[in-house]
This record gives C-alpha cells, structure tokens and sequence, in this order.
C-alpha cells in the first residue's frame, strides 16, 4: 500500500466516508497511523491508572489544578471518549465531576487563576458539543460570562493572572480567546465585541518579525506566536499580512522545544500548524510524533515542568489533530 500522508487519510474519512476519526485509525493498514494511535492509547492508560477517584491527579501540585485537569479531559475527548462512550468514560466523567465541583456558582469562576479558568472552559465547551451532560450548558454559559465580564474591567482588552487584572499578556489571553471560540462553537452566547478587543490586543503585542511577545511587541518565542498565529486563524484573519508573518515566524522557529515550555509548545505550535497549511502540518505531525515516541516512557506518560499529568496531556493533545474529534480542532 503506497503510504498516504495522515491528512490525507483523514480528509478521505471526513468527505467519503462513515468512518470516524477512531474508526479511521483501528481499520487503518498504514503503520504510521497505527503507530500514533499506539502511543496515543498508550498515553491515556497512564491518565486512567493515574486518576484519583474524585476525577483529579496527585502527580504534582499542578495535577489537581482544574486547568491540568481540563487538560486531561480534552486528552480523552480528542480521540472519541466521552462520559457515556468508549472505554475511558469513567475517567471522563470523574473529571467532569471534578471540574464542576470548582466552580463558583456565584461568579462563574473556576480555580484560582485566569490559566486554570480559560483551560476548564474550553474543557466544558468541548464535552459539552460532544456529551448530552445537561449541567454543562449552565456551567459554560457562567464562564464564559465571567471571561466577558473580565475583559471589560481590564483597559488592555486582554486578560492577565485574576478577574480583577488591570494589565494583560498574549499567553493568558489566547487562552481565553480559544476558550471564547469554543463556547461560541458549542452555541453560547459570545460578544463578538470580546473577540475584537481580544484579538486587538494579541495584534498590539505581534513583533516586525512575525512573532508574538508576552505583554508588548518584542521577545517573541514560539509558544507565544503560535497562540497568536491560532488566534488569527479562529477569527477569520488567514488574509491578513499579519496571519501571514506569523506563519512565516513559526516556519522559522519550528523547533521542538522552548526552555521550561516544551510541552506547553508542542500543544499550540501543533494546532497553529495544522491551521496554516496541510504541508506544514503533515511535516510538523511526523516529526512530533517521532520526537514523542521515543521520550514516552514505559508507563505512557512523559516527563517535564509542571508534573506528568499536564506534560502527557499536552503532549497528546499535540497529537490529536490526527483524529479531529474535537470542534476546536476544525478548519
């Protein structure tokens, strides 16, 4: 069998085909396909066997953190497990569980900081256009709300560490932004005026060379730029020049790995590659994939800053373009 690039298959799937994304990869006869599903499976074990019966991991002091935690659900969601399907419902359900419990029921908020509130929101958004889990409409729609309502005090227009944050950095505020899109993907109401502003404040912080600083228009790393090229890409803005040098910056800048962010790199460098072209994608995916496989250790997670349960979330969240299950992940 000549071997076809994933994207390939995948497109084959989505346009010809019944098949889903996990169908796709079990009755696949490519080995690379198979490979990836492999080391995915591989990687969920280790969430499952992991877990703590409340829905959260003790691995480190991020584990229980409800944005590690969302993490870890997106993980599950991405190659087609839900609360009421597939063999890790389960732990899909303690984690919801889980995450709901954190939430203020006054405010909205969940956890302790803008990180942890923008990754569990997009966590909801996602389960709840995949799952009939009739609490997380409610408890998405207050989230998002407190996002709205965040930016509104802030005069940068972005986000920063708390709700109440005067100042902003392009790190916290992508996260809010794709929290944002998926809400809005799911059917909550979002201000397109939040959108706006958001994005207005990710533009103030894009360098001449392409790249994206944390708080203004200089030190661009990777991490940063490819949050904010993911950002132009999910509003529309692929005719800009400014969508088109940051693809430029990350073709420059593509390599794996950023200091004390390697992992946190490798989940939105992916997405970002994937959203700018299928080229850069389908190379960016078989050198992801090479580089991951041989670091995933014996009992399928990985090793980094921030404890196993953020990094093997992260890292097969870089993976999990290969299934496009998620909304988040369509073109």
């Amino acid at each position: 069998m000549k071997r076809k690039s994933l994207l390939a298959l995948l497109l084959y799937s989505t346009l010809f085909s019944p098949l889903t994304g996990q169908d796709l990869f079990e009755q696949s006869n490519d080995s690379l396909v198979q490979e990836i599903d492999e080391t995915y499976r591989k990687g969920l074990g280790f969430l499952a066997e992991s877990q703590e019966e409340r829905g959260c991991w003790t691995d480190s002091s991020y584990g229980s953190q409800p944005g590690v935690v969302g993490m870890a659900i997106l993980a599950f969601l991405a190659r087609g497990d839900d609360p009421e399907f597939g063999p890790y419902r389960l732990y899909v359900k303690r984690a919801i569980n889980f995450l709901l419990k954190q939430q203020n029921q006054k405010t909205g908020y969940i956890g302790n900081s803008m990180y942890n509130h923008g990754f569990a929101t997009l966590a909801l958004a996602e389960a709840y256009g995949l799952t009939n889990d009739l609490r997380l409409g409610p408890a998405l729609e207050k989230a998002s709300n407190l996002i709205v309502s965040s930016q509104k005090s802030n005069p940068k227009g972005g986000w920063r560490y708390s709700p109440e944050s005067q100042d902003a950095d392009s790190t916290i505020s992508g996260a809010q932004l794709v929290a944002l899109f998926a809400a809005r993907n799911a059917g909550i109401k979002v201000p397109e005026e939040a959108i706006e502003k958001g994005k207005a404040f990710l533009l103030s912080c894009q360098d001449s060379n392409g790249g994206f600083g944390y708080t203004a228009a200089s030190g661009a790393n990777l991490p940063r730029s490819a949050i904010g090229s993911l950002i132009l890409s999910l509003a529309k803005e692929t005719n800009t020049d400014a969508y088109r040098n940051s693809v430029d910056f990350l073709k420059k800048n593509s390599q794996f790995g950023d200091q004390g962010h390697q992992y946190y790199s490798l989940y939105y460098t992916s997405q970002a590659m994937f959203r700018a072209s299928p080229s850069l994608w389908n190379s960016w995916n078989s050198q992801n994939f090479k580089r991951l496989q041989s670091t995933q250790t014996e009992n399928g997670s990985w090793n980094g800053n921030y404890g196993q349960t953020f990094v093997t979330s992260a890292a097969l969240l870089s993976l999990a373009l290969n299934y496009r299950y998620l909304p988040i992940y369509e073109r």
